[in-house]
């Protein structure tokens, strides 16, 4: 069976479509297509079922797909590293949420670049759940951090760590809410402040709102910004309520720059997941940044 033409199929499983895989090899779109129909024809099944928007693999696709890609990438792997060349760096790319990457991911993995032998190089890359979760089934990042849990049998998931969310304001709004107050009406006392959030749907303040006191925030966001470190500094600032993480907060909670409104017996949680291809951590440069974070992790909160 033609190398070339399995490289061709994993992408295209990976991709879900013959346009994207055709991008992603630098290939035309009937290059590909004729590949895949190549290998349908060796094979005497079909590998891809054509829909409107991209292809879904077929039973005997996803069966060869998940023997046959983890062979293909340690192939990479060599061609790209060398056979003799034991001093040359693997490359990790990593892909995850900016702040969480940024704050913990990152600094985790750093003790295990260098050029002792054993560690590799590091390259990240920020992205919601979505975008991570394409890139890493495209073949564009070895692993993944991200919030939202894959199906199926391409990615593996590991559940990485949980992260609590507290409601905070600048001192100021707190004063003004009065602790007796807000304890006593909830979230009606808070219907009226201002809310800094990273999107228009208020992703954070909903999923707070949905936890603690069982309905919907009625204000809209005052400030929008794409960064949980910036609306951490709007709050800081004072321009209103804000949900964040923990550990991103703790120290301005310690210095008094913001206070926490709650702090309810059950707060709201966020799993992080540690994602890769199924097979690839036979790769020991995504092995042990997959293992070291896992170890970090246990001493996150």
């Amino acid at each position: 069976m033609d190398l070339a033409l399995l490289r061709t199929f994993v992408t295209v499983h990976r991709a879900g479509s013959f346009t994207r895989a055709a991008a992603l090899l630098g290939l035309s779109q009937p290059a590909v297509t004729s590949q895949i129909r190549t290998l349908e024809r060796q094979l005497g099944r079909p590998l891809f079922l054509r829909q409107a928007r991209g292809v879904t693999p077929t039973s005997i696709g996803d069966e060869l797909a998940h023997k046959a890609a983890p062979h293909l990438d340690a192939l990479v792997e060599i061609a790209e590293t060398g056979i003799d060349d034991d001093s040359f760096l693997r490359t990790l790319h990593l892909a995850g949420p900016p702040e969480f990457t940024a704050e913990r991911a990152v600094p985790a993995l750093t003790s295990l670049t260098g050029d002792d032998g054993q560690g590799f190089a590091l390259r990240a890359s920020f992205g919601n759940a979505e975008e991570t979760l394409e890139g890493l089934a495209a073949g564009h990042h070895d692993l993944a951090i991200t919030t939202a849990q894959p199906r199926g049998a391409l990615l593996t998931a590991t559940a990485l760590c949980d992260e609590e969310h507290v409601l905070v304001a600048a001192p100021r709004w707190v004063a003004r809410l009065g602790s007796t107050k807000l304890r006593r009406k909830g979230a009606q006392a808070l219907k009226d402040l201002p809310v800094v959030e990273v999107h228009e749907s208020l992703p954070f303040v909903s999923r707070y709102w949905a936890t603690v006191f069982d309905s919907r925030p009625s204000a809209s966001g005052t400030v929008i910004v794409p960064d949980l470190r910036a609306v951490l500094a709007c709050a800081v600032k004072g321009a209103g309520l804000a949900v964040l993480p923990r550990y991103l907060c703790a120290p301005a909670l310690e210095r008094g720059e913001v206070a926490e409104l709650l702090d309810p017996p059950v707060p709201p949680l966020r799993t992080y997941f540690l994602v890769v291809r199924t097979g690839t951590l036979a790769m020991p440069h995504i092995a042990r940044a997959h293992e070291w974070l896992l170890r970090a992790a246990v001493t996150w909160s």
